[in-house]
């Protein structure tokens, strides 16, 4: 390890790395760009406000929204809602400010994909078509790796040349001097590129994020990254914002109470935390054997970039009985979860959770008592279970034989490995006041 420190006037950046020009990945570090490619096309006037809805820029973006509208009938089988037209959806509040900041609403991924996708931004939008937003957008803090590729790939269309990566080469890149930073691993890039590893010891794998790039396929150095700190901060020779869209950018949005989120606030693109009576902006990254940290402290005007190898413990899908299953009152799925970090958190009793049906192949987590323990994501930061009570779980659409390939939870990675038994059948919602006590564990 080596400590570098870096001083831009009076900005001081400090960077904790193997070395200052290793090259690792910096995975959701990534994110920081699309949102700079939105404040400054803002600047330029091709965006006409931070507050534009996202069919501004893309005509043909439409997502359905659950939870904002008329209540549809009880279907007594999943089997038989999924066709219904239901009532219309109201206009799309997803803006691009809310995409920056994760508060669009918008699942982690697109249905059925991996962060390897290859798909084009219109299959994005098609796909989207019959998705579902998963929080009231601007009103719940919610990590969406979808929301900026989506953003990045519509804004880089309304550019001169019409790609991403070359937009962000010609306007951030090269004006900082950040020539150890980019998307494409090169036999050069490679040469220097720090290698992962799983906790078996085997090398991880260079994925290419495809569709996603944007969201965490860059690689970096501390040097570099310590010159797009000290441009934030305005202490370098380049700035990339005016004054008053610098402040923006490093204002928090919304605050994120209660253990609900993994931060106490959330910016484009920061999770904002309480460090010493200050308040830091931070955005972290974790892919497969790469780390990441990012952050800054406007009123020192100090930032402090962490780049590191991590090791990763994967565990197998449990063999035998499946996962989902049709069970409990008033219309509720069971899920089961499972893994190395499931097994060693979670008291056995505790790893079935219980979904409740909204509408076709839409349901809701809900906790029905304390969850006796919390996830630890870091600085002693926790997430209780309890916290993601209401979220929504979309189910993939189910064959003839009724079977769904998966399903999107917010918050977490896309499944595509569990599957529910034969057309589970929901009961219709007992009267007001006969619902017995709720059994969920």
């Amino acid at each position: 390890m080596r400590l570098l420190w870096a001083k831009f006037g009076t900005t001081i950046i400090l960077s904790v790395t193997y070395c200052a020009l290793t090259t690792p990945r910096i995975s959701s570090v990534s994110k920081i760009f699309p949102v700079l490619m939105l404040y400054r096309l803002w600047e330029e006037g091709t965006v006409a406000s931070l507050d534009d809805p996202l069919e501004r820029y893309a005509s043909s973006f439409a997502i359905n929204n659950p939870l904002g509208m008329a209540s549809a009938p009880t279907q007594q089988s999943l089997m038989d809602g999924l066709e219904e037209a239901g009532p219309a959806p109201r206009p799309s509040p997803v803006t691009l400010q809310r995409m920056a900041s994760q508060l669009s609403g918008l699942p982690r991924r697109l249905r059925s994909t991996s962060l390897l996708w290859r798909g084009s931004t219109q299959e994005a939008l098609s796909l989207l078509k019959d998705d579902v937003l998963v929080a009231e957008p601007g009103t719940r803090c919610h990590y969406s790796t979808l929301a900026f590729s989506l953003l990045a790939h519509v804004l880089a269309a309304h550019t001169a040349r019409g790609d991403y990566q070359r937009w962000l080469s010609e306007h951030v890149l090269e004006p900082l001097g950040m020539a150890d930073t980019g998307f494409d691993l090169t036999p050069p890039v490679r040469a220097r590129l720090a290698a992962g590893f799983y906790g078996s010891g085997r090398p991880a794998p260079l994925y290419d994020l495809g569709w996603y790039r944007p969201s965490g396929r860059m690689y970096s150095t501390a040097a570099d990254l310590a010159k797009l700190a000290a441009a934030l901060l305005g202490g370098g020779p380049r700035r990339l914002l005016r004054p008053d869209a610098a402040r923006t950018l490093l204002a928090p949005l919304l605050a994120c109470p209660g253990g609900a989120y993994f931060a106490r606030e959330t910016g484009t693109p920061w999770e904002f935390h309480a460090q010493r009576g200050y308040r830091v902006a931070r955005k972290d990254g974790d892919l497969d054997g790469y780390a990441a940290t990012f952050s800054l402290v406007p009123p020192l005007r100090l930032g402090l970039v962490l780049l590191r190898l991590v090791l990763l413990l994967a565990g197998p899908r449990p063999s035998g009985a499946d996962l989902v299953r049709a069970a409990g009152p008033a219309g509720e799925l069971r899920l089961r979860q499972f893994g190395p970090r499931a097994e060693a958190l979670v008291p056995p009793a505790f790893r079935t959770l219980a979904l409740r049906h909204v509408r076709g192949r839409v349901f809701q987590l809900h906790v029905a008592r304390e969850f006796p323990c919390a996830l630890p994501l870091g600085d002693g930061a926790r997430l209780s279970l309890e916290a993601q009570h209401g979220q929504l779980v979309r189910f993939y659409p189910l064959d003839r034989h009724g079977l769904s390939p998966g399903f999107d939870v917010p918050g977490l990675n896309t499944y595509r490995v569990l599957r529910l038994l034969r057309e589970p059948v929901l009961p219709a919602a007992p009267s007001p006041g006969t619902q017995g006590a709720d059994t969920a564990g």
